[in-house]
């Protein structure tokens, strides 16, 4: 992979706007059963404006937004060996139906081990004014290829 990138931020190209039914159907995809994740007025009665997203939803817009830059040909990443390595997130508030987020990706480490490459980036996700609403960390491996 292309030592050049270690260090670079991608600005977000675009913003996501979370959707109510887009949490719901997480919540139902990963089993969350609080109801402040899929009832309004549950939410409400919690003092959140809307239904908030369970902690992982994060994962939807870091993922989306570090497509891009894993499939730039300038990176150098083989995309069909790549295996997932690790994730993390760390919250600043929860993500709440109705917010319109932006993604910063940068990358923060490429280095190889064993025959394999391993890149680690780490997504930005802010809110329409600036402020900091989570950070996720993945950890992607592209396994060495077969000789």
């Amino acid at each position: 992979m292309n030592q050049d990138w270690i260090g670079r931020t991608v600005p977000a190209s675009n913003t996501y706007v979370v959707g109510r039914e887009k949490i719901r159907e997480f919540a139902v995809a990963i089993g969350e059963v609080s109801p402040v994740c899929t009832d309004v007025d549950a939410a409400r009665q919690a003092g959140y404006a809307d239904v908030i997203a369970p902690p992982t939803f994060a994962i939807v817009m870091s993922m989306r937004a570090l497509s891009t830059v894993i499939h730039d040909p300038d990176l150098g990443l083989d995309f069909a060996r790549v295996v997932h390595g690790d994730q993390r997130f760390r919250h600043q508030r929860p993500i709440v139906a109705g917010d319109e987020l932006r993604v910063d990706i940068t990358i923060e480490s490429i280095r190889s081990m064993a025959g394999n490459d391993i890149l680690s980036a780490r997504a930005d996700i802010t809110d329409a004014s600036g402020q900091a609403v989570c950070s996720t960390w993945s950890t992607l491996v592209a396994r060495e290829a077969a000789a």
